[in-house]
């Protein structure tokens, strides 16, 4: 899903030689750690608190995650990391390749796919929307690092049942919309909040072929994009929700549509928008302003202030 062509390949493959059989055990000082995506970066950073020093690989709200590629500079950082979360299900799949390349015996990776026991062929890929993740993704990070920092165990514990606890208003969000507002029908650009609005109780109306080829940058087929369209011209759902990184002229026109129509729109991201939020409030925030769509028939089209 993501691109890495064959010059950067070589270039990678040259750095990482370089490192191969030579890498140093862990130096002392804060654990370095790398969240591919800016979400885990956020969780390991909680967890860890002062032992750690963390970077996000991916991170900027406002362009698709879909067309990142990779750097030399991102495998030296890559290679020097001595914790790594990836997604998995081909979200991240170069930072896979830059791990096999640079294998290092002192690094723990936290495969969040393999950790949920997801199959491949798991459609979709957006992991962290579901509200079971990020608690499973925490303990393993605080078990990562007793390991590569032991003797802070109690520290480590403490901050993931904090960050446990902080979890709860999202999900007394989540069980009070599926409770007052059962089988809300919505329709999506991307399978990116589906997670999300599955919990929640909602039926997603998009057909799932749509949702995929945007998520692939590929052409939907005009029978797919014609029951979009229906959709939001006939008023079959109460709530739009697109993926606010991605825009394109079809998403566009489905977006004027729903404006047409007066259907409240809701933007979610699949980076968390920074600055101003941390996992939790990200989550919390999307989900009331899927609450307000319903209730009050407003939009929520960003959670970023206008520049």
């Amino acid at each position: 899903m993501f691109s890495l062509n064959h010059h950067i390949l070589l270039t990678l493959g040259a750095l990482m030689a370089a490192v191969l059989g030579v890498m140093p055990a862990r130096a002392a000082g804060p654990i370095r750690a790398i969240g591919v995506e800016n979400q885990y970066a956020n969780v390991i950073e909680q967890i860890g608190g002062r032992y750690v020093r963390v970077r996000a690989m991916i991170s900027d709200p406002n362009t698709d995650p879909h067309s990142f590629e990779a750097s030399p500079k991102i495998a030296a950082e890559m290679a020097g990391a001595s914790l790594i979360v990836e997604n998995g299900l081909g979200y991240d799949a170069w930072a896979d390749k830059m791990l096999a390349a640079a294998a290092n015996p002192q690094r723990v990776v936290i495969h969040v796919q393999l950790l949920l026991r997801r199959p491949n062929d798991t459609r979709n890929p957006h992991l962290w929307y579901d509200p079971q993740t990020m608690k499973k993704v925490a303990a393993a990070i605080g078990a990562a690092l007793n390991r590569l920092e032991p003797g802070h165990e109690a520290y480590f514990a403490a901050r993931v049942q904090r960050f446990d606890r902080s979890l709860r208003p999202w999900q007394a969000a989540i069980a009070a919309f599926k409770a007052q507002h059962p089988a809300t029908k919505m329709a999506v650009t991307e399978p990116v909040g589906d997670y999300l609005l599955q919990a929640m109780g909602a039926k997603i109306e998009t057909p799932w072929a749509l949702q995929a080829a945007i998520m692939n940058g590929t052409d939907p087929s005009p029978q797919d994009v014609a029951t979009e369209n229906a959709l939001l011209r006939d008023h079959r759902v109460q709530i739009f929700v697109y993926n606010q990184q991605v825009t394109d002229p079809l998403t566009a026109s489905f977006l004027r549509l729903a404006a047409q129509n007066h259907i409240p729109v809701v933007g979610v991201y699949e980076t968390m928008p920074t600055p101003g939020y941390d996992y939790q409030s990200w989550m919390l925030a999307e989900t009331q302003a899927l609450e307000k769509a319903v209730t009050t028939r407003q939009s929520t089209r960003s959670l970023l202030p206008a520049p």
